[in-house]
């Protein structure tokens, strides 16, 4: 492994303290400094240098910096990453408009530098394992996506409602494990938490290849769930991002005599397996894969482009909410 890849960080929140851990053990990279204007009054960043601005992090010489600073901040801090030539993992959303997401990829792509969003997902251990499967057909003809994600309110979200913040993860996951785009999506939201934004969302949407997708997010719920469907030719699977279990329900073969059930032309339950899979730290390997990203040796990490695609779909999935009306998302440019 090649040494010396200088790093920084950019906030040191919620998600920010985790990248401080892991960017501080990542074979092969430096974490250089720390930018967060509260300072690190929780010890979070790692022994790194706390400083107050990015001017001051650009000024220290680094390789690429890792920003997780509100997601209305993105925009602004990425742009300034970008002009000095710095590439950058950004959090999810890459930013919190679609037009702030397109002025980050224009200004990285035109400069030729690395830049990646963290939808941490793609880095489940069930997920990769469910689209390594669909790459390889097992499931044949895929018909139908199905998500759900819910849980208790998170205390650390102010500045975004439950789309941005969570039906991001779906949208990303979807295509991503599919290898499809969104062509339009239809949604409904509710406010019951007596913030601004929503805090529910259901969402029914098609992709580029005909298949049906459903979303259902809210942080209204005591039962916390990550569910994921993928419903085809063959049988379903499903993942469940939480345990990072993966199982297949394959439809069954068996021919029957019994004359009510053969006039349903459906399928019948066949065998159940449970797919043993190494379960690494997601936030991990997607460090891994952005390091790789930056030294040229993999492009296995979520474009700019592609996060802008999911902020599209989720301003859609808001508009659809806000008007009644289904959105066409088959104008925008596919994802690259």
């Amino acid at each position: 492994m090649a040494q010396g890849l200088r790093a920084g960080l950019i906030g040191l929140g919620s998600m920010g303290r985790h990248h401080a851990r892991v960017l501080a053990g990542l074979e092969g990279v430096e974490l250089v400094a720390v930018v967060d204007p509260m300072g690190d009054k929780n010890g979070w960043g790692q022994g790194a240098p706390v400083l107050s601005t990015v001017e001051e992090l650009i000024a220290l010489g680094i390789d690429y910096a890792v920003v997780a600073c509100p997601t209305a901040l993105h925009e602004e801090v990425g742009l300034q990453l970008a002009g000095a030539g710095i590439g950058a993992l950004v959090e999810k959303p890459v930013a919190d408009t679609v037009d702030g997401a397109r002025r980050l990829v224009e200004a990285f792509e035109s400069r030729g530098l690395v830049a990646g969003v963290g939808h941490i997902e793609r880095c489940n251990p069930a997920l990769r394992s469910l689209r390594q499967r669909l790459e390889a057909g097992e499931l044949g003809d895929v018909y139908q996506v199905v998500t759900r994600r819910q849980g208790p309110f998170p205390h650390r979200i102010a500045d975004v409602g439950v789309v941005k913040d969570l039906a991001t993860h779906d949208i990303d996951l979807t295509g991503w494990v599919t290898g499809q785009t969104y062509t339009s999506i239809s949604a409904r939201t509710v406010s019951k938490s007596g913030r601004p934004h929503e805090d529910m969302v259901s969402a029914v949407g098609q992709l580029s290849d005909g298949t049906m997708v459903n979303h259902l997010v809210n942080w209204l719920s005591p039962l916390k769930e990550r569910f994921t469907s993928v419903t085809g030719e063959r049988g379903c699977f499903v993942a469940d991002t939480l345990t990072a279990d993966l199982t297949f329900y394959a439809n069954a073969s068996q021919a029957t005599e019994w004359e009510a059930v053969q006039a349903f032309r459906g399928v019948a339950e066949g065998d159940m397996i449970r797919y043993a899979i190494p379960k690494r730290e997601p936030l991990l390997v997607e460090h891994e894969l952005f390091r790789d990203a930056v030294l040229g040796k993999s492009h296995d990490i979520c474009t700019l482009r592609q996060g802008l695609r999911t902020v599209e779909v989720a301003a859609a999935v808001l508009e659809s909410a806000a008007t009644g009306i289904t959105v066409d998302l088959s104008a925008y440019p596919a994802a690259q």
